[in-house]
Formats: C-alpha cells, sequence, structure tokens
C-alpha cells in the first residue's frame, strides 16, 4: 500500500471549461461541465476503479444476459436514435454485474452502467431489470452527472482520503476515508437533484416501454427497496438516496407506463421464468467464503484465517482489502495482502517514504507466525498522523494491518489496532473452513401455501425469513398461488 491511500483531505478537481452542446434527450443547446468525449474519458478512467475495487461477478452467463437486456433498452433511448449526433450513436455502452450483496445500480458518464448481484437478486422479472435500466442510460443521456458538477463550486469536491468508499455504497459515512481514486469517488458521491431523478424514471419508463417491457413491473422494486431500508433500520438504500419517495414513485412509474400503453405500447414482456432461469445459483447476500464476522472475530474461509474485531467498530470486507473503523470514525485498520517477498522488504515499503519517520520498529511472533511492527509517524496537510503497522507472514503470503489516527488521539485507539494485528491465527475448524453460502434454488409451487411455511427452520448464517420474503417481494404471511415461481434456499 502506498502513503498516497493513506492520505487526509484530498481535494478532487475535474472541472474544466464549461461545454454549449446540444442534448440528447430535447436536441436544445444546453451547457455541461465537461464535452461528451470528457465525459466518455473520465467515465472510463472511473470505471477501471470501480471494477477493480468492487470486482465483477464472475460468471459469463450471467454478464452476457444483463448486456443483452442493456443493449436491448439502449436501442430505444435517445442515444440510438434517428437524428442523434454521431458521437453519442457511436460511443458503445457498457454494462457490467459487480459481486456485491449491496442492492443498487448507478451509471458513470460516458455510457458505463453497473448492477451489482445483490439487486438482481432481489428482482423479479426480466422487465423489472430493463427499467432500472433504463433508469441509468438515462442519467446518462441526459448527462445528469455533467449538469450536477456544472452547479457545484468550480466542480470540485472535498473527500477525506485513504480506505472506505462511503455510505452510499458500503453504509460508512462519506465524510470519512475512501480508497477510491479521485474520478471514481467524485462521481460515486455526486448527488443528483430530485427533478434529475424524476427525469430518469421517466426515460427508463419509455425504454422500456418501448422495447416491449412492461414498464410497470419497474414500481415493485421501489417498494422493495422500502422494505429493505425499514428491515435494516438505516438510511434510503444508494438507489433512493436522493431521490423521490419511494410511495410516490411508484405510483407515477405505473402511470407513466399506463401512458404508453394507451399510446400502443402493449408492453407484454415481463419474462420471470427467463430471469429466474438465470438467478438459479446466485449466492444471496454475503458470500462467507469470501469472509465473515462471527461473535466479533472475522473469518476467511478460502485463506484459512481469523482476526479479532474490537468492540464498537465496524468491519466492511472489500474484495482487495478488509476495513476496520472505530465507532465514532477517527481511526482505521485496513488489512490486506502486500506485494513483498518477506516482512522486512513489506515494512522497508513504508519505513523508506521520506515522509516518514519511525518511531520504532520490532520483529515479532503473532501467535506461533512470523512478523514484524512498525511504529511511524507522518505530516499531511498540517495534520500529524501516527500509525501502526503489523506485517504476518503465512502460507507463503504476507499479511498487513495497517492502522491510524491523529497523533492527538492515537493512544486512544492503540489497544484497538493491536487486538486484531495480534489476535490474527491460522482456522483448522471444518466447520469455518467447509462453510457454504446461500444460494437461489427456484421453486414452483404445486399448491396454495403461507410463504413462510416454506422456509427452513433453521436459516442459513446471514439470512432471515424476512430477507427472503424482501427477496421475493412478498410478506411472510403471504398465501402464494399454485403454480407461482420463488426463488427459495
Amino acid at each position: 500500500m502506498t502513503l498516497q491511500k493513506i492520505t487526509i483531505g484530498l481535494l478532487i478537481v475535474l472541472m474544466g471549461a464549461c461545454s454549449v452542446q446540444n442534448s440528447a434527450i430535447t436536441g436544445q443547446k444546453r451547457m455541461y461541465a465537461y464535452t461528451w468525449q470528457q465525459e466518455v474519458q473520465i467515465g472510463n478512467e472511473a470505471d477501471g476503479e470501480i471494477t477493480a475495487y468492487f470486482g465483477l461477478l464472475d460468471d459469463p452467463e450471467i454478464n452476457a444476459y444483463v448486456s443483452g437486456i442493456g443493449e436491448r433498452v439502449l436501442k430505444e433511448s435517445h442515444m440510438r436514435r434517428e437524428g442523434a449526433s454521431s458521437e453519442y450513436v457511436n460511443t458503445p455502452f457498457t454494462f457490467r454485474v459487480l459481486n456485491s450483496p449491496v442492492v443498487n445500480a448507478f451509471a458513470l458518464p460516458g455510457g458505463f452502467n453497473y448492477v451489482t448481484r445483490g439487486l438482481l437478486t432481489h428482482m423479479t422479472s426480466e422487465a423489472q431489470l430493463a427499467m432500472v435500466i433504463g433508469h441509468e442510460i438515462g442519467h446518462v443521456a441526459a448527462r445528469h452527472a455533467s449538469q450536477q458538477a456544472l452547479s457545484q463550486q468550480a466542480g470540485s469536491l472535498l473527500l477525506i482520503g485513504g480506505a472506505v468508499l462511503g455510505q452510499e455504497l458500503l453504509g460508512v459515512p462519506a465524510q470519512n476515508i475512501m480508497e477510491l481514486g479521485g474520478t471514481a469517488a467524485q462521481l460515486l458521491f455526486l448527488k443528483y437533484s430530485r427533478d434529475a431523478e424524476r427525469e430518469s424514471d421517466k426515460l427508463g419508463v419509455e425504454y422500456s416501454a418501448l422495447t416491449g417491457y412492461d414498464a410497470s413491473q419497474g414500481a415493485a422494486f421501489f417498494t422493495t427497496l422500502k422494505r429493505l431500508s425499514e428491515a435494516s433500520g438505516s438510511s434510503i438504500p444508494a438507489f433512493m438516496s436522493s431521490h423521490p419517495d419511494p410511495g410516490d414513485r411508484e405510483a407515477d412509474i405505473i402511470n407513466k407506463s399506463e401512458q404508453w400503453k394507451a399510446d400502443g405500447y402493449p408492453q407484454n414482456e415481463i419474462k420471470q421464468a427467463e430471469f429466474y432461469n438465470k438467478l438459479a445459483g446466485l449466492v444471496i447476500g454475503v458470500n462467507p467464503r469470501e469472509g465473515f464476522v462471527k461473535d466479533n472475530t472475522f473469518y476467511h474461509p478460502d485463506l484459512a484465517f481469523s482476526f479479532d474485531v474490537p468492540n464498537g467498530w465496524k468491519l466492511i470486507n472489500e474484495p482487495s482489502q478488509v476495513v476496520l473503523v472505530a465507532g465514532d470514525q477517527q481511526a482505521v485498520t485496513i488489512f490486506n495482502i502486500v506485494n513483498a517477498e518477506n516482512i522486512t522488504q513489506a515494512i522497508d515499503q513504508i519505513a523508506n517514504d521520506e515522509s516518514v519517520t519511525t518511531i520504532n520498529r520490532n520483529k515479532i511472533t503473532v501467535n506461533g507466525l512470523s512478523g514484524m511492527n512498525l511504529r511511524a509517524s507522518m505530516v499531511q496537510e498540517e495534520q500529524n498522523y501516527t500509525f501502526d503497522v503489523t506485517v504476518i507472514e503465512y502460507k507463503n503470503r504476507i499479511y498487513q494491518f495497517l492502522s491510524y489516527s491523529l497523533t492527538s488521539t492515537f493512544q486512544n485507539y492503540s489497544n484497538a489496532f493491536g487486538q486484531s494485528s495480534r489476535s490474527y491465527k491460522t482456522v483448522t475448524d471444518s466447520s469455518i473452513l467447509n462453510i457454504q453460502p446461500a444460494k437461489i434454488r427456484i421453486v414452483k409451487t404445486d399448491r396454495e401455501v403461507v410463504f413462510k411455511d416454506l422456509l427452513p427452520a433453521t436459516m442459513p448464517m446471514g439470512v432471515t425469513a424476512e430477507d427472503m420474503a424482501i427477496l421475493n417481494q412478498v410478506y411472510l404471511d403471504d398465501r402464494i398461488p399454485a403454480g407461482t415461481l420463488l426463488k427459495l434456499l
């Protein structure tokens, strides 16, 4: 890990001169923060950061399926219509599925669109997916990011840099530390206005309706998001964070769909069976093979290790690292695998940086494993920081705990830092090593049945009965008619 990644107070400036171009939606001239080619360049740069950060779903069939739906809807959008500017028509669009359990969809400028594994598992038809993809294409076509950047002061955004992405995607407040590069960070934290969201809802209905999908199906998805929010006791999920009230949106989407039907677009395609066929075998929620927390201990079955999570700290498990954030959000531990031949080289990569002042450095043993500890300080943006680095060698890999806070408060967190790093140990418990994720099984009911009666008495780790009801867009006490397709375990 480079020290640039623990810099605090990162000021991101993306704004260039204003650009006046014709809107793809209205055809009229309007001002944007960037030219279209600049938007494509920005999106391309951020796409690499996003995919590296979250990881792509390792399922070529599902990826091809989502891309195919995206291309179908795209053909009916303003970006591909007769009379559209050639720079829009000739811009390829990208549709990706991120391997994240978080229910989310978003788009970057220049044609980069994303849905998560979590979003797919919470949908009940191809028509729902088409409407959401249409919504994201609408953001790109209307160039909402470029419009919003124009309204910000010089297009700049003050972010605190370092390790955690933030509230909109991972549940940690956005004012804290983040790992993503400047371009992706600015775009992901960019808040669209409610007018922009309503416009994208309108375009999502229009594009999916013109493709032949029943656009009204999309309304139920917003109810699902509201139920997820209520079940977690948290704020509205990422996809709705700056959006209009979900109840209002649900009615509005249905009304707009009916208007298109009245105009001669019947919208016959729902395609639940086809959609469910693709979902079969997909992991529900967090995949414990990639790491999970139980009784304040983080376990990684595939890599056969564990370490303690301090009381009151939040753990965020990312594809390339694990981040621990103090309850007051003033201290952080970043755990990852570093590219080094041995523990000495791993410590040298930090200690030899000219901005680092070594306080002490010692060889240590952690539960029988060879390690080394570095205590050091550095000054960034006129702030003094102290950090503690512990590296451990296990199975020909070098694992690193990098912990830091302001020097003035470091002692408040020193014990917590040590608790995690010094508790690192190998795992031999077969119940941990052999744990498997919950996966979707598609079932057609052969009789009328109450939904909760279809669920096992003991649910898998991290999955509740209410989770399964929300997943199917039903309620636990609903009577399910015979012949209904359901997503079970």
